[in-house]
């Protein structure tokens, strides 16, 4: 019965949400989850222009990793998620956009025997230990592609999913990774990864079926708004 009434109870809660926004006024609970780098580094400037255009809402922020929170989404828990896109698209009747490309770059110290090379290949990375997001996570998953595709094997000497974490093991010469190119410091070097180029695509995913409340169109006009700005040629 514990579904049954999960979705009874959401039911009522998009009903009386439904009743509130006919009034067209931007306010109420509004239930978003992100990944914890998305939210630092991403959202801040989109957080802050809704909270003074909309004093009304009360914002629930839930930090997460963006498999889980695409799960969330799915399942109706959430109204929608600021996360790192699927590999392969969103499921059936979720609708995903993208707001920020995010290049990744393989990165090492600068006293790393690699770090005085341009570009490595993946054959060369097999053999020096590796730190990295897990492989169930979306950009875990991109760079398993990789190697699979090569027949190469990683050598995984320590996982987290947290990106600020992994750049520090890094920088202290545990082993190499792939960040996003904005968290390249100048105690890491950047290296090109041969005959291929890694990105991963951060964006928001909301169900089909579920009616946004005017707070959640209000959030997500902000993004395509920045989304709007990224692609511009003069930013």
């Amino acid at each position: 019965l514990l579904p049954r009434a999960q979705r009874i109870l959401r039911e009522i809660e998009e009903t009386t949400r439904a009743i509130r926004d006919l009034s067209g006024q931007v306010s109420g609970r509004l239930s978003l989850a992100t990944s914890h780098h998305i939210g630092l580094h991403r959202l801040p400037p989109v957080l802050r222009a809704f909270s003074q255009r909309h004093p009304e809402v009360n914002l629930e922020i839930e930090f997460m990793d963006s498999e889980k929170a695409h799960a969330a989404v799915a399942q109706g828990v959430i109204e929608f998620a600021v996360i790192t896109l699927a590999p392969e698209g969103s499921a059936p009747r979720l609708e995903a956009r993208e707001i920020w490309p995010d290049p990744l770059s393989v990165m090492v110290a600068s006293d790393h025997p690699l770090a005085a090379r341009n570009h490595v290949s993946i054959e060369i990375l097999s053999g020096y230990p590796a730190v990295l997001p897990g492989v169930s996570t979306y950009t875990g998953q991109i760079l398993q592609q990789q190697f699979q595709a090569c027949g190469a094997r990683l050598q995984i000497s320590m996982s987290t999913n947290y990106l600020e974490t992994l750049r520090m093991l890094v920088a202290i010469g545990l082993g190499w990774s792939v960040l996003p190119d904005s968290m390249l410091t100048g105690e890491l070097v950047a290296l090109e990864l041969e005959e291929t180029r890694m990105q991963r695509s951060l964006g928001y995913v909301y169900h089909r079926d579920r009616t946004l409340s005017n707070a959640a169109q209000a959030f997500l006009a902000l993004l395509d708004g920045a989304a709007q700005r990224s692609s511009s040629p003069l930013q």
